[in-house]
């Protein structure tokens, strides 16, 4: 490996290292994570997703205080329900609302599909993970925006500088490259990176 290649390597671990300690303060605090991306952005939103609110690589069984309380409601239903029922870390993909997105894009206009969900359902201490190959995608510039307005920390991730997303961005992870889809490949490690660490955190026995 090359100087350069270390450097680089190290620079994007501390930046990484930076969005994980970000998340873990909102989590903290109860806050919420937010995701938007366009195209195969859109589907790292929903695997991301996938990944915080259910177990990843560890498992995350309720408490035996938990699984009590379910049976004050449950009945029947509360051993099937204490058995299989995980923790999860708050995340929403601001892709996934397909009523909600598509009347904002026919009613208002569709460069502000997340902002507007941002606008209404975002809260000061909670995080906007914004991703964009690019980082000029006007959609996710405007929500990265509007995020700000609302004291919503906002983590970028990119390729390489960033483009008109990076000085939107609290944490920026731009990777070096500016082939659409190398970039799409270097961001899952590190996405999957950030999912482990904070399930570590939070749910290791």
């Amino acid at each position: 490996m090359s100087k350069q290649e270390s450097f680089s390597d190290h620079g994007k671990q501390i930046k990484i290292d930076a969005a994980i300690e970000r998340l873990i303060a909102c989590y903290d605090t109860g806050g919420k994570l937010m995701i938007c991306g366009n195209g195969g952005s859109a589907a790292d939103c929903e695997h991301i997703v996938g990944e915080l609110m259910k177990g990843f690589c560890s498992p995350r069984s309720l408490s035996s205080k938990d699984q009590d309380h379910l049976a004050t409601t449950c009945g029947e239903d509360t051993v099937f329900l204490g058995e299989k029922l995980q923790y999860g870390l708050p995340a929403l993909s601001l892709v996934s609302h397909s009523s909600l997105i598509t009347a904002i894009a026919n009613d208002l206009d569709g460069d502000i599909i997340f902002a507007q969900q941002i606008w209404g359902l975002g809260m000061a201490g909670d995080i906007l993970l914004a991703i964009s190959t690019s980082g000029n995608s006007r959609n996710v510039v405007l929500a990265a925006k509007v995020a700000r307005a609302k004291r919503i920390t906002v983590i970028g991730l990119t390729g390489e500088g960033g483009g008109l997303l990076a000085p939107h961005c609290d944490v920026l992870i731009d990777v070096p490259s500016d082939d659409v889809s190398r970039i799409q490949e270097m961001h899952l490690p590190i996405y999957h990176e950030i999912c482990r660490s904070l399930e570590a955190h939070y749910f290791s026995s």
